[in-house]
């Protein structure tokens, strides 16, 4: 059993030490070693450690965001998130990275950047062993393998492995030009298609 009774009213982890004052406490806590998830979404089937982050993913479902700025009026469906957003009003900024001195907002961000010191890189791809520093970088690397488009055009159904490029895409559709030639005022969709058209004024 790895409940230890220290003393009245303090119950220690077997696996990391941690103390708590109730039996009920260590029992939630050590679902982090164990991994066991009771409690389940009738919605989507995922399950969580504690009933706390049941009912905080469950407004996923519902909508109901009950965390508003007062500020802006923007609302969240968790404290934490509001809480993060608010920094962008404050402008406070308390994550600060001991090597360079420069401050961030979310830890995420900071944690990011701490890599470009260390040149940790966490992920990595089992098809040819390259590492990255963040997730999106190693999926985006990862699905060159794979072959999968998972991003598809809804206007034509045309798919790319690449957001940016499904984005690109999309302005054959809207109709959005955004490269614009500073010499005549011709508008273009791609960059490439700009640079190929300014031939004409340079004459390269």
């Amino acid at each position: 059993d790895s409940l230890i009774r220290e003393e009245k009213n303090s119950y220690k982890c077997e696996e990391c030490g941690k103390v708590f004052k109730k039996n009920s406490l260590l029992v939630q806590h050590e679902r982090i070693h164990s991994r066991v998830k009771p409690y389940e979404c009738t919605e989507c089937g995922k399950t969580f450690s504690k009933s706390t982050y049941l009912l905080q993913h469950h407004m996923v479902h519902t909508g109901e965001k009950p965390y508003k700025c007062m500020e802006c009026g923007k609302a969240f469906n968790r404290k934490s998130h509001l809480t993060q957003h608010q920094r962008i009003h404050s402008g406070e900024k308390p994550y600060k990275c001991s090597e360079c001195g420069k401050a961030f907002t979310h830890r995420s961000t900071f944690v990011l950047h701490n890599r470009s010191h260390t040149g940790e890189k966490p992920f990595v791809c089992k098809e040819c062993g390259k590492a990255f520093r963040d997730r999106p970088g190693f999926i985006r690397h990862y699905i060159i393998h794979t072959g999968e488009k998972p991003y598809e055009c809804i206007e034509c159904g045309k798919a790319f492995n690449r957001r940016s490029y499904l984005t690109w895409h999309q302005q054959i559709h809207t109709g959005v030009k955004p490269f614009e030639c500073n010499e005549c005022g011709k508008a273009f969709c791609e960059s490439a298609d700009l640079i190929q058209h300014h031939i004409i004024h340079t004459g390269e």
